[in-house]
């Protein structure tokens, strides 16, 4: 047998196996133009192959509809204000919220803001959903078991649900009014004392005319509602079939040139903090056709890829904190409380009718009123006062992450800085890295120019506090191949000192923690491997500990069980580490050390308006200063004696009396246990297939591994993305727990364990790897 067909006998032995290994589907889909092949991986990441740029987008909207269908439904019930038709009159705020702050903008100008053919890609997108939800609702027996539950049928989407603003980091208005309620009841100057606002100091003196008017607690309840989950109680369930038997924002990102890594290529790795829940907030796919070839991360229900790479360069996001929202107070006619006065006249509110469907076929027929500076939220009748939210983000272009469109088409620097110029909202620490050598920051988001106020308090609505348009964000800070070699965010004040537009700058930015740990890793070694990125990503020092666990060592402890806990932490390396008493103690510690600054110093007409960051405490406690008043070292030594007895008692009463039982990461102590919406109303047994978890987590809020400072991690990198850019097929990803949403999938939670004990899986871009891992060969095919 000569040597060739020997081999060839081996590769048809092999492609044979590899067929038989894969589920085949061919589906006829009205609305295609041409065939399209999706090649489903062994954990579920859909690399979809296109002919052309209409059926690429029709294809990623029927099949992340066909994964994540009732987290669709919900989402189209946020974004067009019905959701009181599906649970209720309780929703009601909500879907009048949603309308009241719904972009009624030019829809064509909206939509071709994201990419020259916005409209056709975002129509292509929801044409494909539709396809999906046609399809699905001819055979209503395989709905996933929620539309069973719920007793309901997935409706049609269209474009103004994909530009929808519902699910965006937006602004700080909540936080605007809370300042102006503390300024108002203990002052400015203690207001400051307590807050770290930061690189500048803001005016924070409420105008006299407005300073009464802040305390109805109904000035925000619509934006509120419209900015919030939707959860569910029983009087929702429809069907007796299924008997019931603090969260932190952030993320991190950086880039290393190729003279800092082993491969010798730039690299990029990037973890968004984000809301960690069953089904993953985040969507992975791989899109290509002509033009396109794109893979990572978004939005299940947005189009394209946010956070990844294509053949040109790599890119990743965390929130840069940007202030798009003011609360304008005004003063309305006595005569007529439509009218609101601006420069010394009365102008009419704008008036728009809805009619909000509610559960059961009832409807309400309510009034949406404007002044021209936004969405009125309430009219105070009583006092005459109208209140209103102005927002950036209702301008064009406001749709969260949809100009990544734009982004995953960038060839060199100079393109991709020119496609975050259309990226408006959320604002965003945008990096890049190229296989030409090249890596880079820039920040984006849409940025209101504020010449006499801060924006961090309410102002009155009368023409005297405006803003004088948005700076381009090209102006925004950035930076360029760095001599440093490497440049690093992860929420905290990264701008460069003599940044021109200091003025536009927010005041209010995260602890430094997880920025230092990263800056001071990256600098610490010459060059990295991707393993070393991954242990980064993992990372559970804690910068905190290192700073407060020393301050114990001269104080004194009053039982010998804190006593012996002291002596623990004096021996500890700072790793929050699962198993670990050490980092169970130091953990608890910081909680309560946190918990009792608050009740020590916010004053009791303050609480619950102001929060004091943990580095405010960590320097009080450092330096000589005012905050612990006269006998300054002796208060401090009180605070940190008690607070740490005050801990000791809290993990025996949490964990029993035997210290070797107080380890990190457990059950009761520190997990990631993820809970469906509808798991509290179904029997044990479609509980276990509804969740995930429990399962063991390290960390805190402010370690570079941020998993929150809750027993159970509510926050945190779901999705993880790393890449070397000299070798696409290197690139590793996770997002869990799993791609698809319905519980029937096999895709619905595989990837749990893995992400839960810090593993990643190859994010592979070549055809030829793609097939060698492909589980499920796709063709979905015109019907005519």
């Amino acid at each position: 047998m000569t040597k060739r067909i020997l081999f060839l006998m081996v590769v048809t032995f092999m492609m044979s196996t590899l067929i038989t290994a894969q589920e085949k589907e061919q589906i006829k889909v009205d609305g295609l133009r041409e065939p399209v092949e999706v090649l489903r991986d062994k954990w579920g990441l859909n690399h979809i192959y296109a002919k052309n740029q209409y059926d690429l987008f029709f294809a990623q909207g029927y099949c992340a509809a066909r994964d994540r269908l009732f987290q669709f439904e919900i989402w189209r019930r946020q974004a067009s204000g019905t959701v009181a038709e599906l649970l209720g009159e309780h929703e009601l705020k909500r879907d009048i919220g949603t309308r009241l702050f719904k972009f009624r903008g030019n829809m064509e100008e909206e939509l071709n803001h994201y990419h020259p053919d916005g409209a056709e890609i975002i129509t292509a997108y929801t044409n494909g959903v539709n396809a999906y939800i046609d399809e699905i609702n001819k055979m209503p027996g395989q709905l996933p078991i929620e539309f069973k539950i719920l007793g309901i049928q997935p409706k049609k989407w269209t474009p103004e649900i994909v530009i929808s603003r519902h699910q965006g980091l937006k602004g700080n208005v909540g936080t605007e009014l809370d300042i102006g309620r503390a300024v108002a009841k203990i002052g400015a100057d203690k207001v400051k004392e307590l807050m770290w606002f930061h690189p500048n100091e803001p005016n924070l003196q409420l105008d006299p005319k407005i300073k009464d008017f802040l305390f109805n607690d109904e000035i925000l309840q619509l934006h509120e509602a419209y900015d919030s989950g939707v959860s569910l109680d029983s009087s929702d369930i429809v069907t007796n079939n299924f008997p019931k038997v603090d969260l932190d924002r952030g993320s991190n990102n950086w880039v290393i040139s190729g003279k800092k890594s082993k491969s010798g290529y730039p690299v990029m790795a990037n973890d968004p903090h984000r809301r960690i829940a069953i089904p993953s907030l985040r969507y992975a796919v791989h899109l290509v056709a002509p033009g396109w070839n794109v893979i990572g991360g978004g939005e299940p229900e947005i189009p394209g890829v946010s956070i990844g790479h294509n053949e040109y360069g790599a890119w990743g996001l965390t929130i840069f904190s940007t202030d798009g929202e003011d609360l304008y107070v005004y003063e309305l006619n006595p005569e007529d409380l439509s009218q609101y006065r601006y420069k010394g006249e009365w102008l009419a509110m704008e008036e728009i009718k809805e009619t909000i469907p509610l559960k059961g076929g009832s409807t309400k027929e309510v009034t949406l009123r404007y002044t021209r500076h936004g969405p009125v939220t309430h009219i105070d009748s009583v006092n005459n006062k109208a209140y209103a939210v102005r927002c950036a983000w209702l301008e064009v272009g406001g749709a969260p992450y949809l100009a990544s469109l734009r982004m995953d088409q960038a060839s060199t620097w100079e393109e991709f800085r020119e496609a975050c110029s259309y990226s408006n909202i959320p604002a965003e620490n945008m990096v890049w890295a190229d296989p030409k050598g090249n890596i880079g920051w820039q920040a984006v988001g849409i940025t209101p120019i504020r010449r006499n106020f801060s924006g961090l308090v309410p102002v009155p609505g009368d023409g005297s506090h405006e803003w004088e348009g948005y700076l381009p964000i090209k102006e925004r800070p950035n930076v360029y191949n760095p001599a440093t070699g490497f440049f690093a965010t992860a929420n905290e004040h990264v701008t460069p000192k003599g940044y021109q537009h200091n003025n536009t700058l927010n005041y209010l930015w995260a602890d430094p923690f997880r920025g230092q740990r990263i800056n001071e890793v990256l600098k610490g070694k010459k060059q990295f491997s991707l393993q070393d990125m991954k242990d980064l990503q993992s990372d559970y020092h804690s910068i905190p500990a290192r700073s407060l666990v020393p301050l114990l060592e001269s104080v004194m402890m009053s039982t010998p069980k804190a006593k012996n806990a002291k002596q623990l932490l004096m021996k500890w390396d700072y790793g929050l580490e699962e198993e670990s008493v050490a980092a169970g103690i130091y953990a608890m510690w910081e909680r309560v050390l946190r918990q009792e600054a608050d009740a020590r110093f916010i004053p009791e007409e303050a609480k619950g308006l102001l929060f004091i960051q943990l580095h405010r405490i960590i320097a009080w406690l450092q330096a000589p200063g005012e905050a612990f008043g006269p006998g300054s070292q002796e208060n401090k030594t009180e605070f940190l004696q008690s607070t740490f007895e005050l801990t000791v008692r809290e993990m025996r009463e949490k964990l029993g009396p035997d210290m070797k039982n107080w380890k990190y990461g457990q059950t009761e102590y520190k997990h990631a246990a993820m809970q469906h919406m509808l798991s509290s109303f179904v029997n044990g047994e479609l509980q276990n297939k509804l969740n995930a978890g429990p399962h063991p987590r390290g960390g805190n809020s402010f370690t570079p591994n941020s998993t929150g400072n809750a027993d159970n991690q509510s926050s945190g990198g779901s999705f993880k993305f790393i890449t070397d850019v000299g070798d696409w097929d290197k690139a590793l990803m996770i997002n869990t727990p799993g791609q698809s949403g319905n519980p029937d999938s096999a895709y619905y939670k595989n990837i749990f364990r893995l992400w839960a004990e810090n593993n990643y899986f190859p994010a592979y871009y070549s055809r030829e790897k793609v097939e060698g891992v492909t589980r499920q060969f796709l063709i979905l095919s015109p019907e005519n």
